[in-house]
């Protein structure tokens, strides 16, 4: 039945109240904010997840050797399941020979590991088994999924923002209504105030 008029609340009518226009120029930062804040901080977010990554990744490198061993020890019979999408290793004896010097230790192995294969092992400078340090391609999985929730959680910022603004419009408005319609009643009803 009845027609929306778009812009209204820019336009001078009696109607319009002035927290019409606060909610207007709301809606217009909150567009202004999704549009170019969100993504820049997103950027910034991604940017400084990159960098710190990367510099983790370094750091793991420089205290970290890999070696190429082989199994040695008893593998179990069964493969351990895999849970969660990721393969599952297990601990096994392993061997190898480091400057000219036979070496042996316990280290995580690849479910599917026969004894007698060779594979590459990580080591810390301890010789304690560790994970291999992360690639180019975990660096930058980190980097998309830190500037996404950097972008998410700024525009839930704005969202919760531009709420808490439309309440409190409201209630001003309702408050003004009611006063302006405190002055009217009286002319149309013919009560006295």
């Amino acid at each position: 039945m009845g027609t929306r008029v778009r812009g209204w609340r820019w336009r001078r009518n009696p109607l319009r109240r002035r927290s019409d226009v606060v909610e207007a120029w709301t809606v217009l930062a909150v567009a202004v904010l999704m549009l170019l804040g969100a993504p820049l901080t997103g950027a910034v977010v991604g940017w400084w997840a990159h960098d710190d990554a990367r510099a983790v990744a370094a750091e793991q490198r420089s205290e970290r050797h890999r070696v190429r061993a082989e199994v040695v020890g008893r593998v179990p019979d069964s493969p351990p399941a895999v849970q969660g999408g990721r393969e599952r290793s297990y601990r096994v004896t392993v061997r190898w020979t480091d400057a000219g010097a036979t070496k042996t230790a316990t280290a995580r192995v690849p479910a599917g590991t026969d004894r007698g294969e060779k594979v590459d092992v990580w080591f810390d400078a301890r010789g304690r088994s560790v994970a291999p340090p992360p690639d180019e391609t975990a660096i930058w999985q980190h980097t998309l999924v830190m500037g996404a929730c950097g972008a998410g959680a700024t525009i839930a910022v704005i969202l919760l923002g531009h709420s808490l603004v439309r309440g409190a419009a409201g209630r001003h408005r309702l408050a003004e209504w009611e006063r302006d319609w405190a002055l009217t009643e009286p002319q149309w009803t013919r009560r006295r105030a």
